[in-house]
């Protein structure tokens, strides 16, 4: 590999993570103010409405593509105008046939769940949405490929913000579960709209079958995994919202959600970025070893620190709160789902750097295993402990992250330990004046002096520690800056 590719490469990893991570702190921020708004105004039944109802709209779309998204992005080569037209084309008459049945068949929906016209019209609007949705593919990916991804977080963070606002003005107003119905459409239309004129692309219809035949061999794999990660996520979710109270259905999505924000702030922006790296390294063994060992720490960086901070503070927000305290419930859910969240963050870029380098077989393995360990682990668990069974089993199933470890290191060697073990000890130092000084007594006081000397106890230890490890991304990061100072505009 060449060392200008290799350094250009370098730059847009660090330009795309300081771009998604902007991206995510904006879409975290505009998240948690609005859910708090809603989880106060809204009961936890209408949250476990959409809960559900959300799960099957994410049912649907691991069908959406059979995996050739993935494969445009992973090929070597740019993809041809026949090959974008072809995925195209085959997207939306998967994407068409199963919007029309599920419209189709939602009143028997509807009668399955005990769900009324209301829950049935929500059922609808996610459906428009999603089909909205697939129509931004192709826009993404040529993105995506290009690793532009300051130019592809803005129809991200339009549509956050529309969803948001539209869903909290209605909630207002009194329109219940609606709100989230006209917030799904609003989203879908802004999102549509912004991408192609982000990244415009002349919509054509036609199938060249030797294209397709030359993606199927990556991306039905790749889907397979999709479905595996599918029938162990959404149709869980289904599964347990035909068995457990809606309210209680309610307060695992809750749980989950909070328990979640770390990863979907920082772990998400870097698999979003690594994936297509990763795949642009696969011949130089050595270079993907270090970038996997830095996305490695970086997770650590702030994961750690950021899920300890949570795990504080989520229970003396709730008694603080006017009107949280419905949410006490799902308290116990949550510290498990943190702690599931946490090695789920680790396991994320060994899954991504299998597949770069082509051992999309492997990760195959992986999916199957959690697959059946949840189909049999959150059923039983369930009918044991109530709604309680699921985060249970999502804190057992965690521990399985020693596999891929291991899977990994038959081709690329990471220093795993070595990577985490400085951002640990800092949490560490980090929680003890919080935990002291919230031993006198809880209030707002005491959690805003608690909070802020918390943060400055880790940014101290993590500088100490961490100098010769943080110091080579500063340059990069403030050229990035710099040369960006407008996230949203990269010229």
């Amino acid at each position: 590999m060449q060392e200008d590719l290799i350094k250009e490469i370098k730059g847009k990893i660090v330009g795309g993570v300081f771009a998604l991570t902007t991206r995510t702190l904006i879409l975290q921020i505009i998240s948690f103010i609005a859910t708090f708004i809603l989880t106060i105004i809204l009961s936890p039944s209408i949250f476990g409405i959409f809960f559900v109802v959300s799960a099957v709209i994410s049912f649907l779309s691991y069908f959406s593509d059979v995996g050739l998204a993935a494969s445009l992005i992973q090929k070597k080569e740019d993809p041809t105008r026949q090959e974008l037209v072809s995925v195209f084309t085959l997207q939306q008459l998967i994407v068409g046939s199963l919007v029309l049945l599920a419209i189709i068949f939602s009143p028997n929906f509807g009668k399955f769940y005990s769900l009324n016209s209301d829950g049935i019209f929500l059922l609808r609007a996610l459906l428009i949405s999603f089909f909205l949705s697939s129509l931004k593919t192709i826009p993404s990916i040529l993105l995506e490929r290009k690793l532009e991804f300051s130019l592809l977080v803005i129809p991200q963070i339009l549509e956050t913000f529309v969803f948001y606002l539209t869903t909290i003005v209605l909630a207002l107003l009194g329109y219940g579960i609606f709100s989230f119905a006209w917030g799904s459409i609003a989203r879908g239309v802004v999102g549509l709209v912004t991408i192609y004129v982000i990244s415009p692309w002349k919509l054509s219809i036609g199938i060249d079958m030797g294209s397709l035949k030359k993606l199927l061999s990556f991306g039905l794999p790749f889907q397979m995994n999709s479905l595996l990660a599918l029938v162990k996520d959404d149709l869980m979710t289904i599964f347990l919202g035909k068995i457990l109270p809606f309210s209680q259905m309610g307060y695992i999505g809750w749980a989950k959600k909070w328990s979640e924000a770390p990863l979907r702030l920082i772990m998400d922006s870097i698999i979003r970025v690594t994936f297509p790296a990763f795949s642009r390294m696969q011949g130089d063994k050595k270079l993907l070893s270090k970038a996997i060992s830095k996305s490695f720490f970086f997770l650590s960086f702030f994961i750690f620190p950021t899920t300890a901070l949570l795990i504080i503070y989520i229970k003396p927000m709730i008694y603080l709160i006017p009107k949280y305290l419905k949410w006490e419930p799902a308290l116990v859910p949550f510290y498990l789902y943190s702690f599931a969240a946490v090695l789920a963050a680790f396991s994320s870029p060994i899954v991504n750097a299998l597949n770069a380098i082509g051992k999309i077989k492997k990760t195959l393995i992986l999916m199957i295993l959690w697959t059946l360990l949840t189909w049999i682990l959150v059923p039983y668990l369930t009918l044991m402990y109530g709604y309680y069974g699921a985060p249970f089993a999502a804190f057992a199933i965690s521990f399985t992250v020693i596999i891929p470890i291991f899977m990994i290191r038959k081709y690329i060697y990471i220093p795993i330990l070595t990577s985490i073990l400085k951002p640990i000890v800092s949490t560490c130092f980090m929680v003890v004046p919080i935990l002291l000084i919230l031993s006198f007594g809880i209030n707002l006081l005491s959690i805003g002096t608690s909070l802020i000397l918390g943060i400055i106890v880790y940014s101290v230890s993590a500088w100490l520690m961490m100098k010769n490890e943080l110091l080579p991304y500063f340059p990069k990061f403030i050229r990035n800056v710099s040369r960006n100072p407008d996230p949203f505009n990269p010229t």
